[in-house]
């Protein structure tokens, strides 16, 4: 297997569905948040930089998510417009919920930190009767993050997301997403990850997210090839285990393994890195290309986005994706 197949002939390439919120990034850099005096606001949150990432990779992209009744939650509106991603799946919420927030920290190239206000945040409140099963139908590609999976009422709603896509063939991509300050325990998130990524057609995750993921099914597992062999029995067709600057295996049901490549860079931050990755691998994958060339292309656009100051505003185009590549290899 080079490719994953996708259903043609849909309205939208792919839908998003999760968390969505602000992030206020530092104008100052490489000194702790303490000292720093302005920020610059963009959307964040991982299933909204991916959708970001996949609307400026020429997809077209709708998102599932629920945004508060305020400046901010019509910002988030206005924002996703601005970068032509659909918005009829977002609904805004009337019980007075808030935009989570997310203050990013700079203090070395190597030491960034994040900041969260997620307290009632609003995009964990979004319920099962909010979630258009035509919607779903009507794409090519789900993305997944495990962070909407942490409360209900999101948790219920992303599980039913996920039966619509399964019924339709709607291919679901599944980015574990840990965000530990968002879960009640471990074994919590492990359950309802799995619960997810067992309905999932593609799992990609660092190797400290499969092994809190793997926490009730594979205790103690930190093999790649044993968690390959694990999820590939189930539905999954393809398990990418990204190993940050050592790179990233893709595990194909075939049995066969492949090797992502790896453009070391000067970063500036930390932040995005997975989340351009997943828009990269997705985008290249819904045009056709192997997977070998999709992980090629979310590697560089990976690259691109640590080296700016921000994630949903720092995502490439596929060209400049392919110019900095080109440009790379040529050195």
């Amino acid at each position: 297997m080079k490719k994953i197949k996708f259903e043609e002939n849909r309205k939208l390439d792919i839908i998003a569905i999760g968390r969505i919120g602000v992030d206020l990034n530092p104008n100052e850099f490489n000194r702790p948040l303490e000292e720093t005096q302005s920020f610059t606001r963009t959307v964040g949150g991982s299933p909204a930089n991916i959708a970001v990432a996949t609307s400026r990779y020429g997809m077209k992209t709708g998102f599932i998510g629920k945004v508060a009744d305020d400046s901010f939650g019509r910002y988030i509106v206005n924002y996703f417009k601005s970068k032509e991603i659909d918005t009829n799946g977002l609904i805004v919420d009337k019980n007075d919920h808030k935009t989570g927030l997310a203050f990013v920290e700079i203090k070395s190239p190597n030491e960034s930190n994040v900041i969260m206000y997620r307290s009632d945040a609003v995009d964990l409140k979004i319920q099962m009767n909010e979630v258009s099963e035509e919607y779903i139908k009507n794409s090519k590609a789900l993305v997944v993050s495990g962070t909407a999976l942490a409360a209900s009422p999101s948790r219920e709603a992303v599980l039913l997301a996920l039966k619509y896509a399964n019924k339709h063939n709607t291919v679901v991509f599944f980015d574990v997403d840990y965000r530990p300050y968002t879960w009640t325990s471990l074994d919590e998130t492990s359950l309802y990850c799995s619960l997810a990524a067992e309905r999932s057609d593609v799992i990609i995750g660092t190797r400290e997210e499969f092994n809190v993921l793997e926490g009730v099914d594979l205790p103690g597992n930190r093999d790649d090839d044993k968690t390959a062999k694990h999820w590939l029995s189930n539905s999954s067709k393809l398990v990418i285990v990204k190993r940050g600057s050592d790179g990233s295996t893709a595990y194909l049901k075939t049995g066969e393994k492949k090797l992502g490549k790896v453009f070391p860079v000067n970063p500036l931050k930390t932040q995005g890195a997975g989340d351009s990755y997943a828009g990269g691998v997705i985008s290249s994958m819904i045009k056709g290309k192997s997977i070998e060339e999709a992980m090629m292309y979310g590697a560089g656009a990976a690259a691109i986005v640590v080296q700016k100051n921000s994630c949903s505003e720092a995502m490439p185009t596929e060209q400049e994706i392919e110019d900095f590549i080109m440009a790379y290899e040529s050195k």
